[in-house]
C-alpha cells in the first residue's frame, strides 16, 4: 500500500492547496485515492472527499488513541491504491509543546508512512536546506522522504532551492508550485460546504491537478509513498453485541460534520440509519428509536430552518417524549429556542432546550475536550470518559438555571457544560466515538429500551 504524509513546516505554507493538487493529478491518472486528515478538522476533508469520490478519514491521536489510528487508516485504505494524508499545522505541532502527541509526526510513526515535506520557499534559496536539515534532526523516528517547494519566483529559483535541499539533506525534492493567487484554494468560509456539494468546485479542482502535474514528479512521488504494510490490531468495528434499532440522522448543509467511523460504528453495533434533511423539510422519520443530529452551519440557514415548522415540531415532540438523542455543536444550536446572528436577526429554532445561541463575529472556543458525563448522562455514566473537540463562534444564553449533560476539561480548565434531560444529551463537543466505544453500546441499550416500551 502506498502511503504519504504532507507535511508543513508550519501553518498556511500550503499543505491543503498541495495535497487537494495531488489527490487530483493523481485522479486523473486513473489513481483510486484515499484522502486522511490529521487532527479533527471535517472542512479539509470535505474538500478530499470532493476531489477524490472516497470519504475522507480523521487520524487524531489524541482523540482516539493509537490502535484506533492505525485501523481507521488501514480501514481508509481499503481498495485504494494510495493513502494521502493532510498534515495538520507545523509538523510537529500538537496537543502541548514538549511532545509529539497530536502531532503529524506522530501519525506518520503510528501509520509507517513517509513524509513529504512542503516548505515556503519565498524569499529563500540556500537557506531551504537548513530548514530541512532541522526537521530531518528533530526526530529521527520521523522518515521525511522527500520535500516539495511552494511559492517558489520561478523554475531558476526552484532549481537553486533543489541543489541545496538535495546537496546537504540527502532527499529529493519532487517539484514546486509558483507564487500564483491562481492556485489558492477558496477560502474555508461557511459557503464552502453547499459549494463542494453543488460541484461548483470542479473546475477548480481539476485544474489544480492538472497545474500540479506539470511542476511535480507523481512517478517519483509514488515510489517515494511505497510504505510497508499496517500491522493493524483489532479493530473497534469487531463487536459482539447488535441491536434492532433504527437511528434518524439528520445530514444536509446544514448538518453534515460527522466522523465516518461514528456513523460505522453505530451500524457496526447493528444500528441501521436513516437520514433525513431538516432543511428540504424533511421531518424525523417514522419508525425510528435514535436521532442524532451533529454539528454544521445552522446560523448560516437559520432563517431556512426557522420556517420549518413541521420538521422542528416532530422533532420537538419525539425529543420530550424520551427519544434518546445526541445534538453536537450545530445539532445543540438548532435545539434551542432560537438563534440570534451577527445582524441581531432572531430566527425560531426547535425549542426544546430553553435558552438561545448568540453568534459572534469571532470564534469563541476552539479545542480538544476531555469529557465526563455529569450525574443522568446515559451516554457517558459515571467512570467512563469520552474525548472529543469544540470549534465555534457562538455563545448559548441559558433562560435558566439547566441540568448541565458533562464536565469538560480544555487547555483553559475545567468547566460543566452541555444540557441534559430525560434522554438528551446536547453541547457543543463534537464527540469521537472510537475515544469511548461505550457511549455507542449505551446509546443503542437505550434506544432498544425506547423500542420495547413503544
Amino acid at each position: 500500500m502506498r502511503r504519504i504524509v504532507i507535511a508543513g513546516t508550519g501553518s498556511g505554507v500550503g499543505k491543503t492547496t498541495i495535497t487537494i493538487g495531488l489527490m487530483a493529478a493523481l485522479k486523473q491518472k486513473g489513481y483510486i485515492v484515499q484522502g486522511f486528515k490529521c487532527g479533527p478538522d471535517y472542512i479539509d476533508p470535505t474538500y478530499h472527499t470532493a476531489v477524490t469520490g472516497r470519504p475522507s478519514r480523521n487520524l487524531d491521536s489524541w482523540m482516539v488513541g493509537h490502535e484506533a489510528v492505525q485501523a481507521i487508516c488501514a480501514k481508509g485504505c481499503e481498495g485504494a491504491d494510495i493513502a494521502i494524508i493532510e498534515g495538520v499545522m507545523g509538523m510537529f505541532d500538537g496537543k502541548r509543546p514538549t511532545t509529539n502527541e497530536g502531532t503529524t509526526a506522530e501519525i506518520s510513526v503510528l501509520t509507517n508512512s513517509p513524509v513529504l515535506l512542503v516548505i515556503d520557499c519565498a524569499g529563500m534559496a540556500r537557506s531551504a536546506a537548513a530548514v530541512v536539515r532541522g526537521f530531518q534532526m528533530f526526530d529521527e523516528r520521523v522518515r521525511i522522504a522527500g520535500v516539495i517547494a511552494n511559492r517558489v519566483g520561478s523554475e531558476g529559483h526552484f532549481r537553486l532551492v533543489k541543489t541545496a535541499i538535495e546537496q546537504e539533506c540527502g532527499i529529493p525534492v519532487v517539484g514546486f508550485l509558483t507564487k500564483d493567487d491562481a492556485l489558492h484554494i477558496p477560502e474555508r468560509h461557511l459557503g464552502l460546504i453547499p459549494s463542494i456539494e453543488r460541484g461548483e468546485l470542479d473546475h477548480f479542482f481539476a485544474e489544480l491537478g492538472e497545474r500540479v502535474a506539470k511542476t511535480v514528479d507523481l512517478n517519483a512521488l509514488l515510489k517515494l509513498a511505497e510504505a510497508p504494510a499496517l500491522n493493524v490490531p483489532r479493530s473497534y468495528f469487531d463487536v459482539n453485541k447488535s441491536y434492532d434499532v433504527r437511528i434518524a440522522v439528520a445530514k444536509d448543509a446544514a448538518f453534515h460534520f460527522y466522523y465516518p467511523e461514528n456513523l460505522e460504528m453505530l451500524q457496526a453495533y447493528g444500528a441501521e440509519l436513516v437520514f433525513f434533511s431538516p432543511l428540504a423539510g424533511e421531518p424525523l422519520p417514522d419508525g425510528v428509536h435514535g436521532l442524532y443530529i451533529g454539528g454544521g452551519f445552522p446560523e448560516e440557514f437559520a432563517k431556512q430552518l426557522s420556517e420549518q415548522r413541521s420538521v422542528k415540531q416532530s422533532i420537538k415532540t419525539a425529543v420530550e417524549s424520551g427519544l434518546p438523542t445526541l445534538a453536537e455543536c450545530g445539532g445543540f444550536m438548532f435545539l434551542t429556542e432560537g438563534i440570534e446572528t451577527t445582524e441581531g436577526q432572531y430566527y425560531d429554532m426547535v425549542g426544546v432546550i430553553p435558552g438561545r445561541i448568540v453568534m459572534h463575529p469571532k470564534l469563541v472556543a476552539l479545542g480538544y475536550r476531555e469529557v465526563k458525563g455529569e450525574p443522568g448522562n446515559f451516554l457517558l455514566p459515571e467512570g467512563l470518559r469520552a474525548r472529543g473537540h469544540e470549534f465555534h463562534y457562538s455563545t448559548y444564553e441559558a433562560r435558566s438555571e439547566i441540568p448541565f449533560a458533562y464536565e469538560t476539561t480544555g487547555l483553559r480548565g475545567t468547566k460543566k457544560d452541555g444540557y441534559q434531560h430525560r434522554n438528551l444529551i446536547a453541547g457543543y463537543v463534537h464527540f469521537h466515538f472510537a475515544s469511548c466505544p461505550s457511549m455507542v453500546e449505551n446509546w443503542l441499550t437505550k434506544c432498544e429500551k425506547v423500542k420495547e416500551h413503544g
